[in-house]
């Protein structure tokens, strides 16, 4: 299974894929976060859902919960192998010890991922520029999730996001936090092709995350008038 990303992706986040049913009406698919679930990869191994899945195993330092060992690769290598995986998440930092997992993907047509996370801050825009071409140059997609401390901040990520598009990079971005709120429903009007809100709002996975239905209205309103 593969997802092309040529069109905006909203993605229901969830560590139990039993609730994938109540994502079904606004979402596109479901990233499954391993690393946050208590069935792990045998919950993945017995997903009968409808939604393609988006697998990611989030490391420790990039805001998981898993550590950064040969398990951790192999969970993900599996993963790729699972016929309702439509997409793999790999960190950019961790990019070298993850090529099985891509060289799999590849192998298996699924998307690769690639992304990095800043949550102390917004960096400078060639740093931002740079993260993502690197990140479009080992995956299907850059994704950049960055923290915001200002409107400017946002100003200088939704740039970006538009330039690497016109570029023809396929790119996922969004900031985090409160003033960075906003573009998780405004950033697909400058290419952004992936989305995330948590299936159930208790369990927001990052800072400022709408809920499913609301990014789905807001991104659908924004797209109609734009």
């Amino acid at each position: 299974m593969n997802l092309s990303f040529e069109e905006f992706v909203l993605a229901a986040v969830t560590a139990d894929l039993s609730t994938e049913p109540a994502a079904r009406e606004h979402a596109d698919a479901v990233e499954y976060r391993m690393d946050l679930a208590t069935e792990g990869f045998d919950g993945l191994a017995a997903y009968d859902g409808e939604l393609p899945l988006i697998v990611t195993d989030r490391v420790e330092y990039e805001g998981g919960e898993s550590a950064d060992t040969a398990d951790r690769i192999d969970r993900l290598r599996r993963a790729v192998d699972q016929p309702a995986v439509a997409g793999v998440d790999v960190e950019l930092a961790a990019v070298e010890q993850c090529q099985p997992v891509i060289e799999a993907a590849s192998e298996a047509d699924v998307s690769v991922i690639v992304s990095a996370h800043d949550f102390e801050r917004t960096p400078e825009r060639s740093d931002l520029v740079s993260t993502l071409e690197t990140a479009c140059e080992h995956g299907a997609v850059g994704k950049l999730a960055v923290t915001a401390q200002n409107r400017a901040d946002v100003l200088d990520l939704l740039s970006v996001t538009h330039d690497q598009t016109e570029a023809g990079n396929t790119v996922a971005t969004m900031a985090m936090g409160e003033s960075g709120r906003h573009s998780r429903a405004v950033a697909p009007l400058y290419g952004s092709r992936i989305g995330y809100a948590p299936v159930d709002p208790a369990d927001a996975t990052a800072p400022g995350q709408y809920t499913l239905q609301r990014l789905r209205s807001l991104v659908e309103e924004l797209s109609s008038t734009a």
